[in-house]
């Protein structure tokens, strides 16, 4: 990093200005995904960041208080002091005065449940997407960022993304990624199918229908829900029995089922994209974020699963059927085993909830994410998610028992 900017890393606990942590983000991002960060160059930063939220997240700073930690005792990024997911909810969790947020991002695609909500200002929500951009072209199209959009193989892909358009889902911070994608990197008449056509089954399988009309690669991005919906639309439509992408195409699932009437485990749904679809499993990817975050993890390839052989899964596919209200999930038991790992400007530990301690390899407990592209909110995230520490990445067991089901996971109707 520049030397003009390494002054913040070394000052007084004091909060930075905001600008100068931005240039520093920026540069962080700006070495790619595939750099490792070491422990001292993200934790510098961290510390940085954690002194300016102290300052100007009121709501943060009064929490640290309660736990008693500060920017005068907290020397390392791990004693950072990770706000859940919940208060998000509560509390205006933003570094940013009224006048400056242009933008919110909200975690719920209900009435029922009082949403979180992310505040951002034009220079933080081109921080978001700046961040978002180098995970998606190295792990989706395994490219460097700006080779992305030049590579002759994806010159002339189709995206067609199962949710809502952004004029449906404005706060979602999902349909904002996709449209960023979509802008950067997808062929003309690139498009989401809509928040009508994912009511009815059938209505999907028919928008992907006419969207494939090509010979050229597509992406299929959506929610795991969506695309379960989409495989019961296939097992019954005449058009959808018919549905293929073409070579080359890719595949990307994100979210939950929490509180759907059908769940499908990932290593089976995998299975059953590949095979209804015509996609090999390396080709289809897993992403993992959520609007309290700026940053996202990714699975890399192929899922590797032990319990999981090409014969258990003819079976899965003997037995897929329309889905009715309490039909019984097919294989709960078949465990998925992706590992998603993030950028270097993100540190993950799976925490025991009995400890508060770091779980070891193997172990599970809840994730907890430190995200420097967080910089107007808070730095580190408790989820209510539940997963195994695999290394640098973690196993994603799901959420929580009685945690609320997340925006991703609600954006199909039911």
């Amino acid at each position: 990093m520049k030397t003009a900017r390494k002054t913040i890393y070394q000052s007084a606990p004091k909060s930075p200005p905001a600008g100068e942590l931005d240039a520093c983000i920026f540069d962080f991002i700006a070495r790619g995904v595939e750099r490792h960060s070491t422990d001292a160059e993200f934790g510098s930063l961290a510390l940085a960041l954690f002194r300016h939220q102290f300052a100007l997240n009121r709501p943060y700073r009064r929490y640290c208080e309660l736990l008693g930690r500060s920017p005068r005792n907290v020397k390392h990024w791990k004693q950072i002091p990770a706000v859940p997911t919940t208060a998000f909810k509560d509390a205006e969790l933003t570094t940013l005065p009224p006048r400056q947020r242009t933008a919110v991002f909200h975690s719920s695609g209900t009435t029922e449940h009082r949403p979180s909500r992310h505040f951002h200002s034009a220079a933080t929500l081109a921080l978001y997407e700046a961040a978002l951009w180098p995970m998606f072209a190295s792990r989706m199209l395994e490219l460097e960022p700006v080779a992305a959009v030049t590579d002759r193989r994806y010159s002339n892909c189709r995206l067609i993304i199962l949710t809502p358009t952004p004029a449906e889902a404005p706060h979602s911070s999902l349909v904002h990624m996709m449209e960023t994608v979509r802008r950067r990197f997808g062929a003309p008449h690139s498009a989401f199918v809509g928040a009508t056509a994912l009511e009815d089954g059938r209505a999907l399988a028919a928008a992907v229908h006419s969207a494939l009309r090509t010979s050229h690669s597509a992406f299929l991005l959506g929610t795991a829900f969506a695309f379960v919906r989409l495989l019961d639309a296939m097992a019954t439509s005449r058009r959808g029995r018919g549905l293929q992408l073409p070579p080359g195409s890719r595949v990307m699932e994100t979210g939950g089922y929490k509180g759907r009437t059908r769940e499908v485990p990932r290593e089976e749904l995998h299975a059953l994209i590949s095979a209804k679809l015509g996609v090999p499993r390396s080709a289809i990817i897993s992403e993992y974020g959520m609007c309290e975050l700026s940053s996202q993890f990714y699975t890399g390839g192929e899922v590797r699963s032990p319990g999981f052989s090409r014969q258990s899964q003819s079976r899965v596919m003997a037995a897929w059927e329309p889905a009715e209200a309490g039909t019984p999930n097919l294989a709960r038991d078949a465990a998925g085993s992706a590992v998603f790992r993030g950028p270097p400007w993100t540190r993950v530990q799976v925490i025991n909830p009995e400890t508060d301690r770091e779980a070891g390899d193997g172990e599970r407990g809840f994730i907890r994410i430190f995200d420097l592209a967080n910089r107007a909110s808070v730095s580190a995230i408790q989820t209510e998610d539940i997963g195994i520490r695999r290394g640098d990445g973690f196993e994603l067991i799901g959420r929580a028992p009685q945690a609320e089901a997340r925006g991703c996971s609600l954006m199909v109707p039911s």
